[in-house]
């Protein structure tokens, strides 16, 4: 028979061995998780800061337009934090780029069908507005989507003459 500590402390054991094994699942998923969030932070983060230096345009300058600290945007371009949806648009709009190509680049937005050459120049164009470039990117995303849906195979109609056989 058991004293009233033994059995306590073999309860305790018991629960400790529990917390152990569900304490290293967890920590497996965080783990997962986390490496997840740093590829698309460290993704976009590094996409931000060759735009900035693109645009020769300091970190410290950048923050102050964006309305973020110094240290913040730091950790986004290092990839240690990831950024919400209104802070790239922030930052885009300090950037003097769309906020779509962030969100895109965050993994927000799926990207845009078609050449991304086409895409690129009609973003970097500076007469453009942000409102136009949308449009434009829009308008060149639907066309691209026609041309695809009109560029199905088809098979010859054998009741339809051709032309080139004709006699005269």
């Amino acid at each position: 028979m058991q004293t009233p500590t033994e059995f306590v402390r073999e309860q305790v054991s018991t629960v400790r061995e529990k917390v152990d094994q569900l304490a290293g699942s967890v920590a497996g998923t965080v783990a997962a998780s986390k490496s997840e969030v740093s590829a698309t932070g460290s993704q976009v983060g590094d996409f931000i800061r060759e735009q900035r230096n693109a645009a020769r345009v300091s970190l410290r300058e950048l923050a102050r337009t964006a309305g973020v600290s110094n240290p913040y945007l730091s950790q986004v371009e290092r990839g240690l934090r990831k950024p919400s949806a209104e802070i790239l648009a922030a930052i885009a709009k300090g950037l003097q780029i769309s906020a779509e190509t962030l969100y895109e680049q965050a993994g927000i937005l799926d990207r845009r069908s078609g050449n991304p050459d086409t895409i690129a120049a009609l973003r970097a164009d500076e007469a453009l507005s942000e409102r136009h470039r949308a449009v434009l990117l829009e308008l060149y995303e639907t066309y691209v989507r026609e041309h695809a849906a009109t560029q199905k195979p088809s098979t010859p109609n054998s009741t339809t003459p051709d032309p080139s056989k004709e006699s005269a």
